[in-house]
């Protein structure tokens, strides 16, 4: 069975039009469809590299929730079927595929078929928290490094509930800063890694909540720790990315096409 190409265009996270395309979609049963998402087009330079690759996909469907009339008009030049979710969406898929939908509801957790996969993730990723089960880091699909309180554990257990990605998460202690090189333990899983950091202000702002007044929450162990782990991604060519300003989602999202 011939199975559509549909992209899922946003610029940010593209969780709300991937679940539009998925709700929609799911109304036809007889269809096989392979979702591509591209999230942060937030640029025009973005949009029309979106729309050249739209383009070359013949076929192609385009669900978008992009709000800049600019982006949308760069989105359009891929000639493509393209569907704005503040339109009345069901119809015009109707048209494009030249066939009627069949109304059912629920379809979407039917059409992902990947519960069971989401729920197998969510158990990884509490069995992995916090540098658990190291023996099991070969299983990960992403393991999550970064020192205390950057965001590793919400950042994971999304990844797996939202995406289905089995994800460990391993804490970079005073001691391991301290070394040479990353924990032993790590260094066989290297393209897997991805490095989470912020602001000193920041993460001794979240150390304050949990330990008010501590040398744990102090700015000055804070920027040491940070200033050490940066020298350990660098020295192993980690992809870092920057939380302060990100909700859990936005974190998720990146890394996910990371």
């Amino acid at each position: 069975m011939k199975s559509h190409s549909v992209f899922c265009v946003s610029d940010h996270t593209g969780v709300t039009v991937e679940a539009v395309a998925k709700s929609v979609l799911a109304q036809f049963p007889a269809l096989e469809f392979s979702l591509i998402a591209l999230p942060f087009i937030d640029s025009p330079e973005k949009a029309r590299a979106a729309a050249a690759r739209i383009a070359a996909t013949p076929g192609a469907l385009v669900f978008s929730t992009l709000t800049d009339p600019a982006l949308r008009a760069a989105l359009r030049d891929s000639r493509a079927s393209l569907f704005d979710v503040f339109d009345l969406v069901a119809p015009a898929v109707e048209a494009a595929l030249g066939l009627a939908a069949t109304p059912s509801g629920g379809r979407t957790h039917g059409m992902a078929n990947d519960y069971e996969s989401r729920m197998d993730a969510v158990n990884f990723s509490l069995a992995l928290d916090d540098g658990l089960q190291p023996q099991r880091l070969d299983q990960a699909d992403l393991i999550l490094v970064g020192v205390s309180r950057v965001g590793k554990t919400p950042s994971a257990l999304y990844l797996a509930l939202q995406y289905g990605l089995r994800v460990a998460n391993y804490p970079l202690t005073p001691d391991d800063l301290e070394q040479d090189s990353l924990p032993g333990v790590l260094l066989a899983h290297l393209p897997r890694l991805r490095a989470l950091t912020l602001s000193a202000e920041r993460l001794a702002a979240i150390r304050q909540v949990r330990y008010p007044d501590s040398r744990y929450a102090s700015l000055r162990q804070c920027r040491d720790e940070l200033a050490a782990a940066k020298r350990l991604f660098g020295q192993h060519g980690l992809p870092v990315l920057d939380t302060t300003r990100m909700s859990v989602e936005e974190i998720a999202a990146r890394l996910r096409y990371s």
